[in-house]
């Protein structure tokens, strides 16, 4: 179980850091800029989760590996950033498989912890989307957990999996890949097909929804 959850850990670790790097070429940062993207939004999730459950020092700090497999994926998008490139959407593919494999590792350990099952599996989708939040606050843009299509969503519905899959005494290997292939699905379809959750209306659709029931009655007045 141990060797599991360090393996998803340092996978998910890996393909975050790759996202936070990308982003960071993207944004033109220098190498110390884009290594530091890599390392937060690698790691906020993991050291949220193990502050949570009372692990400290937390393992992405006391963990010599954590911080050497985010400055790998840091500098190796930063002088081949056109490796990464060449898939479509880089970013938003390992942000979707980071997402996946933190989800389930996150509840993973909650559990293992002795967490109730509807915590550990908050817990798991809080690791999951950590990293991204801290990627795009440090680049001064809203969160994609609050504007995207299916993303948290998605890492609750994968932490469920391993939930559901714990209660019924499912193999933990084949619940933990259940519930990170349903994840990244969910995120991936999301990407392809523009599927969301209801969005907020704008000031100006509010506006011409209280300016309505006027316009109504003014061209009833005229009409009489």
């Amino acid at each position: 179980m141990e060797t599991l959850l360090l393996v998803l850990d340092l996978v998910g670790t890996f393909v975050f850091a790759l996202s936070g790097a990308m982003a960071g070429v993207r944004h033109r940062l220098d190498l110390f800029g884009v290594l530091v993207l890599a390392f937060a939004a690698a790691n906020t999730g993991g050291i949220t989760r193990d502050l949570l459950i009372g692990v400290v020092p937390p393992a992405a700090i006391s963990d010599w590996r954590y911080l050497a497999v985010s400055l790998l994926a840091g500098v190796v998008t930063f002088w081949r950033p056109s490796v990464i490139a060449r898939l479509r959407s880089p970013v938003l593919i390992f942000d979707a498989a980071g997402l996946a494999l933190f989800a389930v590792a996150g509840t993973q350990k909650a559990l293992a912890f002795g967490l109730h099952p509807v915590m550990a599996a908050l817990l798991g989708m809080l690791t999951g989307i950590g990293g991204g939040m801290a990627r795009d606050v440090l680049l001064a843009e809203i969160p994609t957990v609050l504007r995207a299509d299916l993303y948290a969503l998605a890492a609750l519905a994968g932490a469920a999996v391993v939930v559901i899959g714990a209660a019924l005494r499912v193999p933990v290997t084949v619940v933990t890949i259940a519930g990170a292939v349903l994840c990244f699905g969910l995120r991936f379809m999301a990407i392809r097909r523009g599927w969301h959750l209801p969005l907020a209306e704008g000031p100006d659709e509010l506006d011409m929804r209280a300016r309505a029931p006027n316009d109504r009655k003014n061209d009833s007045a005229r009409r009489r």
